[in-house]
């Protein structure tokens, strides 16, 4: 496809290197020269100098052939416009970064107005990444396939862990626990392991099934399974508005330590349910004083990463709450990952990753049958869901029988809505989505997997 993207910033720049990745044909318009520069001496993109809402700023990047204008600067207006003028100009699809709450309201209105593909809000999409991880205190990262029904879960094995020092093959037979380790981190180097693997202490392990059964798989490994039912909140921002309310209409008790009287003011008129202290959140004696010992949930928020590293760090240390924190610059994140303090949350790897799911469903309707991709693993494994169509080399064959490249596990099997977790018995038939986890790149369709 070809895909003309406005802004090169974070949000810009990691859509750029994903995009390019997968094969499309990518340039960006960006209004300063170094920015533009850096951008395509690191990927093999065009780049054009200057307004992206331009007419001809556009035309010299070629929206008039491309398939798909993505807007992402860090100004709204200047986003919707580019899009406006993308879709007059050359009728192609359009997506938009809107960030501000004011427009919240207004989104369906302003995309059907507009005749844009997507609108899509960091701040929002953010607040409801951190949601779906407090329904799993212990979880660092969840994924979801098969419209959410089908997870993959990551969690860190200390020394205490019914599945330490276990081999996978005997977590059946010792724990009677049904549950697939899909993918295992152990230090620099990722698995996807076998029935031989032995699970050791500090390995990062990712868990594929469905709702229900993840849940029943955690409960008989002894792992917390009910969600957080308090959560401290520091920071009173946009992420901190969209996340409360969703926090209490899971019927969370929410606490919100922000400094900024305004601020407070704002969050007690629109979030009446919530407890909004109006206090230094930076300041150890206030986290105390408001219970940080006793929380089940701790997110830093604040628009300083430092701070919220930090504050995640304390609150590791000093409670047992499940600490959250979001940062902003993505430079720094292998080596935030290794303090292992918890979950991270990269508002522009969201926003990039909503933008790219979308550009691989379009992908999809032009030839493609991948329905969702996500890198995990610091990008060194990917999980990929399929629809099998009737050319697939393996239809109607038990999975014993089908011999896959080395680096390969099929996760789960969507028949008519029934999904499954593949045994060498399972059959896949045309019209089944498959999810799998690989370690190979390059893998565009299921019959790349089959081993030759």
């Amino acid at each position: 496809m070809r895909i003309v993207i406005v802004g090169c910033g974070n949000v810009g720049a990691t859509l750029t290197e994903q995009l390019t990745r997968e094969g499309h044909n990518v340039t960006v318009i960006d209004e300063k020269q170094s920015v533009v520069n850096s951008v395509t001496n690191n990927y093999d993109v065009l780049g054009v100098v200057g307004n992206g809402a331009s007419f001809e700023v556009q035309s010299e990047a070629g929206v008039k052939d491309a398939d798909l204008l993505i807007a992402v600067t860090g100004k709204d207006e200047l986003n919707l416009l580019c899009c406006l003028i993308a879709k007059k100009s050359a009728n192609c699809h359009t997506i938009a970064r809107v960030s501000n709450p004011v427009y919240s309201r207004e989104i369906s209105f302003i995309k059907e107005e507009l005749g844009l593909s997507m609108i899509i809000n960091p701040q929002y999409a953010a607040a409801q990444e951190i949601a779906r991880l407090l329904k799993f205190p212990f979880a660092e990262t969840i994924d979801t396939f098969t419209k959410g029904r089908v997870e993959l879960i990551k969690f860190t094995i200390d020394e205490n862990s019914e599945l330490c020092n276990l081999r996978l093959r005997e977590i059946t037979t010792k724990l009677r626990a049904e549950g697939l380790v899909s993918v295992v981190e152990r230090g620099d180097d990722v698995y996807i392991p076998d029935g031989n693997f032995m699970i050791k202490a500090g390995d990062r392990v990712t868990v594929a099934g469905t709702t229900n059964k993840n849940l029943n798989f955690f409960k008989k490994i002894k792992m917390p399974t009910a969600k957080a039912k308090t959560a401290m909140i520091v920071g009173g921002g946009e992420t901190t508005f969209y996340l409360a309310s969703q926090l209490i209409e899971m019927g969370v008790q929410v606490k919100i330590i922000e400094r900024d009287h305004a601020k407070c003011e704002e969050l007690s008129e629109k979030l009446p349910q919530a407890l909004i202290i109006e206090a230094d959140g930076t300041d150890k004696g206030v986290l105390l004083e408001e219970g940080l010992a006793g929380t089940e949930a701790f997110i830093a928020l604040t628009n300083i990463d430092e701070e919220n590293i930090m504050l995640a760090m304390y609150a590791k240390s000093l409670s047992k709450a499940k600490p959250i924190a979001k940062v902003h610059r993505v430079s720094y994140d292998e080596i935030i990952d290794d303090l292992n303090i918890g979950s991270i949350i990269y508002p522009k790897y969201i926003t990039a990753a909503s933008i790219v799911r979308y550009v691989r469903a379009m992908h999809n309707s032009m030839g493609s049958n991948i329905e969702t991709l996500y890198r995990m693993n610091d990008n060194k494994v990917e999980a990929l869901e399929f629809i099998i169509k009737e050319d697939c080399p393996f239809i109607g064959k038990p999975l014993s029988d089908v011999e896959l490249k080395d680096n390969v596990l099929i996760c789960s099997i969507n028949h008519k809505g029934n999904i499954t977790i593949p045994q060498g018995a399972s059959v896949i038939q045309p019209g089944d989505t498959v999810v799998l986890v690989t370690t190979s790149e390059g893998v565009k369709d299921i019959c790349d997997v089959v081993a030759k």
